[in-house]
């Protein structure tokens, strides 16, 4: 297999794992995204997607999920060893994947200077 994968090990699934944001999660807000990390107990990163109905029809959530899910495979080296939800916010739905690509990894060089 290669590293560009997403496997189900690599993703927060069952609600109980998002409620867990809820309690001491440190947030990063971009202009189009909130950002929640938490850290796990060694698991390796996890990461969850996020967007409400704030943000359009299932159809327009369901694309910007795809393109965060694409984002995280093609940047995993960016991503630190945590419990991570990206939550879009409204407007989110114009962006194309290389303005999601800039403000996210903009956006995780932030937390490795926080967190390394």
């Amino acid at each position: 297999m290669t590293s560009s994968n997403f496997p189900k090990a690599e993703r927060l699934l069952r609600r109980p794992e998002f409620l867990q944001f809820n309690e001491g999660a440190s947030k990063l807000h971009t202009q189009y995204f909130l950002v929640l990390l938490k850290r796990n107990e060694g698991t390796g990163t996890r990461v969850g997607f996020t967007a409400s109905k704030k943000v359009g029809n299932a159809v327009v959530r369901n694309s910007i999920k795809r393109r965060l899910r694409e984002f995280y495979r093609q940047n995993k080296s960016l991503f630190i060893s945590a419990d991570i939800n990206i939550v879009a916010k409204k407007g989110a739905d114009v962006l194309d994947f290389h303005q999601i690509s800039t403000e996210l990894a903009a956006a995780f060089g932030r937390l490795r200077k926080k967190y390394a």
